[in-house]
């Protein structure tokens, strides 16, 4: 028999997205906050006192809020954001028009693969790939 945490005891609601950027962090988790609003904090190598990157790289950044994030600097010799097959989805997190605004906001700089629009099943939805790699799907029920 398997036991498992009580409610009580977990903090998030589930998995949060943490990326390792290719010398991106900073300019990245900025870009992401001033989409989804909430709270940045960024700390960097020398707050680390790491040693394996320059000491103004981010060694842990988070963004809080109504999308939850974090991210770093890559070390020499880490791999850096790749993704496929994996979408962060955003269905239904938001009213229409703000979700129509992020899908906007995030399509700056970066790929349409589809518009966010009705589909013939009755919802709402499109899919963008961020200036930083990322792949979002966005949409709702209308």
């Amino acid at each position: 028999m398997t036991s498992t945490p009580s409610q009580d005891a977990i903090r998030t609601p589930g998995p949060q997205v943490y990326v390792s950027f290719p010398g991106t962090a900073r300019e990245a988790l900025t870009f992401y906050r001033d989409v989804f609003g909430g709270e940045l904090a960024l700390h960097t190598y020398q707050d680390f006192s790491r040693s394996d990157g320059s000491p103004d790289a981010i060694a842990h950044g988070t963004l809080s809020g109504v999308v939850a994030l974090g991210g770093s600097d890559a070390a020499a010799g880490e791999a850096s954001v790749r993704t496929e097959g994996v979408m962060l989805s955003l269905l239904g997190t938001a009213e229409p028009a703000v979700l129509h605004e992020w899908f906007h906001r995030l399509s700056d700089g970066g790929t349409v693969v589809d518009a966010l629009a009705p589909k013939p099943w009755g919802a709402s939805d499109g899919q963008v790939i961020d200036r930083h790699g990322l792949h979002w799907l966005i949409g709702y029920e209308d």
